[in-house]
């Protein structure tokens, strides 16, 4: 049993960390401050091909495993980019795997390779005001008329809306009232971003101002016909194919944002002098470090389980809800710990730690609750009956 990385491994986290240290913390500084996509930093990823490293080298990517694209996610957030530079690649990386599995050779094509080159921009649309995470129960319509589908309804939470030029779009093709089961009737589209028949309100939130979050609002939206994804009314099935990568590479990302916490108020411990000594030589300040150290090893180790399950075939929802679960809250517990132990200038910006506990709440939340993790784990690993 090998827990180290291969020499490829590791060469890959070089080459990505050496793309990250041209985007210092001023750059990620000013991203927070402004907003605005950081496109300079997503062309330099995606001239060195690695917004593809897990799409096959067929449709122009890299062929490797979502354990190598964990490793890239976790080299990003390290680097003081965070989550608004892994977010600003992540669907990049994973979104289009239900087109990988279900489309067509046509649509692999002419969806992923555009994607996996970084030629385009893309955001994946399921979450709706009303629904929350219960997707059986989306509203948003698509009514076949023809040869297209015309697209009524809201969509919210839609990172990355304002600069896509292509949308993954669950919609209800057949009422709810008339499927048998409740996972029937969504249908799994990927098609042009139209900005006449979309229109996107931005959402102002708490962190990661780099990288857009929106409410979506549909007025007659025409879908090709040549645009659906596999069979309609099996959508729902489709988009599980990209939960538990999801899930794996936001862990990687929760670990990678708390280890650039820990590491930056390590550097401030040996620095910070109080009582004609630095605060690092006080246990009370060592051991919170340490204790969060330790928790995103653990986290780390895993993820790493969870990516090679998953890359190996083998059944890996336990592992990456476990990991999603143990990461956001090994992230969370970094970052916090990082600004306390900065004292009251862990509240200043130029200090760069509040930026990390602002961003390391979406891999707490997103995609689905730490509680919902849990609840996976009790039903699926240890047979308790469904709570919800």
């Amino acid at each position: 049993m090998d827990f180290g990385l291969s020499e490829e491994q590791e060469a890959i986290r070089e080459s990505v960390a050496r793309i990250c240290a041209g985007f210092d913390d001023a750059y990620w500084l000013k991203r927070d401050r402004e907003g605005g996509f950081p496109f300079d930093f997503y062309d330099a990823l995606a001239r060195e091909g690695w917004l593809g490293i897990c799409t096959a080298e067929s449709y122009g990517g890299a062929g490797l495993g979502i354990t190598e694209a964990a490793i890239v996610m976790r080299t990003i957030a390290e680097s003081g980019a965070g989550l608004s530079g892994a977010s600003a690649v992540h669907i990049n990386i994973f979104g289009l795997n239900p087109v990988a599995v279900f489309g067509t050779e046509e649509q692999k094509q002419r969806m992923i390779r555009p994607m996996a080159e970084g030629r385009e921009k893309a955001c994946f649309a399921v979450t709706e005001p009303n629904t929350g995470l219960n997707t059986t129960q989306l509203k948003l319509k698509a009514e076949k008329k023809g040869d297209r589908y015309v697209v009524n309804g809201q969509k919210i939470w839609i990172s990355t809306a304002q600069v896509a030029d292509n949308i993954l779009l669950l919609a209800r093709t057949t009422p709810l009232d008339e499927v048998k089961k409740s996972t029937h009737g969504l249908s799994l589209f990927y098609t042009k971003f139209d900005r006449e028949r979309i229109k996107v309100a931005e959402i102002e939130k708490m962190g990661r101002k780099a990288v857009d979050s929106n409410e979506l609002f549909f007025e007659n939206f025409e879908i090709p016909e040549a645009d659906l994804i596999g069979e309609e009314g099996r959508g729902f099935e489709y988009i599980l194919h990209g939960m538990n990568p999801e899930r794996i590479l936001i862990a990687a990302e929760a670990v990678g944002l708390g280890m650039a916490a820990i590491n930056r108020a390590a550097r401030y411990a040996q620095e910070r002098v109080v009582f004609n000594r630095p605060i690092g030589q006080n246990q009370g300040i060592q051991h919170p470090l340490a204790k969060c150290w330790a928790e995103l090893q653990a986290a780390w180790m895993m993820v790493l389980s969870a990516a090679w399950q998953y890359d190996t075939g083998k059944p890996a929802g336990a592992a990456a809800n476990a990991a999603k679960y143990l990461a956001g809250e090994a992230g969370f517990h970094a970052c916090e710990t990082a600004v306390m132990t900065h004292g009251g200038f862990g509240y200043a910006k130029e200090y760069h730690v509040e930026r990390y506990l602002r961003e390391v709440m979406i891999p707490r939340i997103a995609p689905i609750s730490p509680q919902l993790c849990l609840s996976y784990i009790a039903e699926r690993v240890l047979g308790l009956p469904k709570s919800y």
